[in-house]
C-alpha cells in the first residue's frame, strides 16, 4: 500500500510493486480528493457505511458472520449516540466471487449512494477487482478478511485498510504447524489466485526453513469440473501431508483425495475453506485434520450478540474482524469530526494506536469527546494499523476437526508481529 501522505517507501519497493501487480500508475493525485464526483468524499455530516460481502459464490459461507459482525457494531454505535451526533447508516451488498461481476455492480450502487466507507470484500481477488474503483472515488475501503500480501504495497491512495493480517503470518503458522506435526514431505493443492499463491509461498518458506520439503505444489482453476488430475499428481509425489489452500471447491477435492487412497495422510485447511462440513461428508471424513484461521477467539458473549443479529449462524469466521472494521471507521470519523473519507483515512491509524486504551465504542468515543488520544484494542486483537494499513500484530487460530466434520472448541491461538 503506497501512502504518500504517510511517508514514501523506497523507489525500489515502488517499482517492484508496479511490476508485480501491473496496477501502479502516476502517483500524482494519490491524495484523496474532497471533490470526487462519486462516493461520499465531500462529507455531509452523516457517516454512511456500505458492505460488499459474500451472499453468493465460493465464499458465501463467510458472509453471514461478517454481515452479523457489522450489524452488531452498527447497533452498538447507534445505541451510544451514533457518529457526529447522528445515526450511522448501513447498506449491505453482495460481493459474489471472481466468476461474476457482482462486486463491481455492488460498488457502483454504493458509490452512487455516496457511502463514505465500504467494508469488504472477503476475497482478496474480489477486492483487487474493485479497489481502484473504490479508492479512485475517494472512498475508504476496509476489508475484514483480505489476507493477500499484494495489498501491503498496493497503490491505494492511502484509502485501503484491513483488520485481517496478511498471509505472511498465516503462512508462517501453517508451515510451522505442518513441520511440528512431524511431516517431512508436503504436497500442496493451491487455488490459482493472489490469495492462494501468496499463502502457499509463505507456508513453503516456513516448511523449508523448518527442515521439511514441498515435494509437489499444484495450482488449480477453482472453476474446474473435476480435480482428478491434480490429486493424482499429488498422490504420485507420496507426501506425508497435504495442504489444501482454496475455497468452496474443496468440497470437490476431498472426495478425490479419498478415492486416491490419501485418507491416511495429514490434511491441512486454511481460512478460505475451514468450514462446517457436517452436511457435506460422511461422519469421520475429517476427524483429526487441522486448519488455520486468522483471528482471535470469538468469546461466548459476542457469539450471543451475533446470534441476536442472525439466529441461523453456524460459523463465526471473520465476525470479530468485521465488527472491528466498523467500530474503527466510526471512531475515526468521530475523531476527525467529519465523515469525509480522506479525513477518516487519516484518523484510522491514530485511533488504533499510541493513545489511551479502550475496548468498546462508548469507552473510546467518550475519551475522544474529552479530548484524549485513543488506542482501540478490538475483539480481533490490538490491531494498531501500520503505514500500510495492515494490523501490525495479529492472532492465528489452529483448529481441529471432530468426527462430525465440525471444528472442535479446543483451539490453539498464536499471536505474532506482521
Amino acid at each position: 500500500m503506497i501512502r504518500p501522505n504517510l511517508g514514501w517507501r523506497s523507489v525500489a519497493v515502488l517499482s517492484a510493486a508496479c511490476l508485480a501487480l501491473a496496477a501502479c500508475g502516476d502517483n500524482s493525485g494519490d491524495e484523496p480528493s474532497a471533490n470526487a464526483t462519486t462516493g461520499g468524499a465531500a462529507g455531509d455530516g452523516v457517516l454512511k457505511i456500505g458492505t460488499i460481502l459474500p451472499q453468493t459464490g465460493s465464499l458465501a459461507f463467510l458472509g453471514p458472520p461478517e454481515f452479523a459482525g457489522v450489524d452488531v457494531a452498527i447497533k452498538e454505535i447507534n445505541d451510544n449516540g451514533g457518529v457526529l451526533g447522528k445515526p450511522v447508516s448501513i447498506q449491505h451488498m453482495d460481493s459474489g466471487d471472481t466468476s461474476t461481476d457482482i462486486a463491481t455492480q455492488s460498488v457502483n450502487k454504493l458509490l452512487t449512494d455516496k457511502v463514505d466507507v465500504i467494508i469488504g470484500a472477503a476475497s482478496s481477488s474480489v477486492s483487487l477487482s474493485v479497489i481502484d474503483k473504490i479508492t479512485g472515488a475517494g472512498v475508504v475501503q476496509i476489508s475484514p478478511a483480505n489476507t493477500s500480501t499484494a495489498f501491503t504495497t498496493y497503490n491505494d491512495k492511502g484509502l485501503y485498510f484491513r483488520t485481517a493480517p496478511p498471509d505472511t503470518l498465516q503462512g508462517r503458522v501453517l508451515g510451522d504447524l505442518i513441520v511440528q506435526d512431524g511431516n517431512a514431505k508436503v504436497g500442496m493443492l493451491v487455488l490459482n489466485d493472489s490469495y492462494g499463491v501468496g499463502l502457499a509461498e509463505n507456508a513453503k518458506k516456513e516448511i523449508e526453513s523448518g527442515g521439511g520439503q514441498v515435494v509437489k505444489s499444484i495450482t488449480y482453476d477453482p472453476k474446474a469440473a473435476d480435480f482428478t488430475t491434480e490429486v493424482s499428481d499429488i498422490a504420485a509425489a507420496n507426501p506425508d501431508a497435504i495442504a489444501i489452500i482454496g475455497f468452496d471447491e474443496s468440497k470437490k477435492i476431498v472426495p478425490k483425495l479419498i478415492e486416491k487412497g490419501l485418507k491416511s495422510k495429514k490434511w491441512y485447511f486454511v481460512d478460505g475453506n475451514i468450514a462446517d462440513y457436517s452436511k457435506d461428508f460422511a461422519p469421520g471424513t475429517l476427524t483429526g485434520y487441522k486448519g488455520t484461521q486468522p483471528g482471535a477467539e470469538t468469546k461466548a458473549d459476542f457469539k450471543t450478540r451475533l446470534l441476536a443479529a442472525n439466529k441461523d449462524l453456524k460459523d463465526f469466521n471473520y465476525a470479530v474482524e468485521s465488527y472491528d472494521a466498523t467500530i474503527l471507521a466510526a471512531l475515526a470519523a468521530e475523531e476527525a469530526k467529519s465523515d469525509n473519507p480522506a479525513e477518516i483515512a487519516k484518523h484510522l491509524i491514530t485511533v488504533s494506536k499510541d493513545g489511551e486504551k479502550c475496548t468498546t465504542y462508548k469507552q473510546c468515543v467518550d475519551l475522544i469527546k474529552a479530548g484524549k488520544n485513543i488506542d482501540y484494542d478490538g475483539l480481533s486483537g490490538p490491531i494498531s494499523f501500520n503505514d500500510a494499513g495492515d494490523p501490525a500484530e495479529a492472532t492465528i487460530g489452529v483448529y481441529t476437526y471432530d468426527a462430525n466434520n465440525k471444528l472442535t472448541s479446543d483451539v490453539k491461538y498464536q499471536t505474532g508481529k506482521i
